[in-house]
């Protein structure tokens, strides 16, 4: 059993690996009051004022309590985040590490705007940890990207992977999470999905090209998909040719 899971673990791409390595320490790390989350939470005021910029990352990392909860979201951050690398972004790692920082400066962005809109301030100063969000947001890009899979929901419904996030919403309503924390995932995750797929299709532009940059930070290996070479085909009998 413990093989199967080095292997299962050693077999994942590199990005859905780290983020999943950080993402359970930190969180049993907290858990046995190792790391306090008083550090990790995301603050506005303390990252301008006393420059402490971890955490616009470490917010990320935390997925509060070790429960049912956090049970899920492993789940799905271990299965939809390879899913996307290894399909999806299969060879262009720094395209789908650059996806995720898109979705961490949007779902920031986010939460930082909307706590200046009255109204709305009290209930985005509740979300000081965005892991959840951007987990919703992978899964949510997936869906997008493979529409027409058929799925199952604990055994009760079937349903298209197209409405997958709505399903997995209207769980955490019931279940009596917060819906906004999947609404912000699935914000980030359209907005992604509009820009890298429809927009490009409707206008010809790409607007979000990978920076050379972050393209220099990961060495790619290329996808080759193989054809045959030079493959010459024999000419049908003469008595098939004259059959017609």
């Amino acid at each position: 059993m413990a093989q199967a899971v080095e292997e299962w673990y050693k077999q994942m791409p590199i990005i859905t690996r780290s983020y999943l390595t950080a993402a359970v320490v930190t969180t049993i790390g907290c858990s046995l009051d190792i790391i306090s989350p008083y550090n990790l939470y995301l603050n506005p005021r303390l990252v301008v004022k006393q420059y402490q910029f971890w955490r616009l990352v470490t917010n990320f990392l935390y997925f509060r309590k070790m429960d049912l909860d956090f049970m899920f979201h492993m789940f799905f951050l271990a299965r939809y985040c390879k899913l996307l690398e290894e399909n999806s972004f299969r060879g262009r790692t720094a395209d789908f590490f650059y996806m995720l920082l898109f979705g961490a400066t949007v779902l920031t962005g986010i939460v930082l705007i909307g706590g200046m809109i009255p109204y709305l301030s009290e209930s985005f100063a509740k979300i000081i940890f965005l892991s959840n969000s951007l987990t919703f947001m992978m899964v949510y890009v997936w869906s997008k990207q493979n529409p027409f899979i058929h799925m199952s929901f604990l055994g009760l419904f079937t349903f298209t992977a197209a409405y997958l996030p709505w399903v997995l919403l209207g769980f955490s309503v019931l279940v009596g999470a917060s819906a906004w924390v999947d609404l912000l995932g699935m914000i980030a995750g359209h907005a992604y999905y509009f820009l890298e797929d429809v927009y490009p299709r409707m206008s010809g532009r790409r607007p979000l090209r990978t920076p050379s940059f972050i393209k220099a930070l990961f060495a790619d290996e290329a996808v080759v998909v193989a054809q045959p070479a030079n493959v010459r085909f024999a000419p049908p009998p003469a008595e098939e040719v004259h059959q017609d």
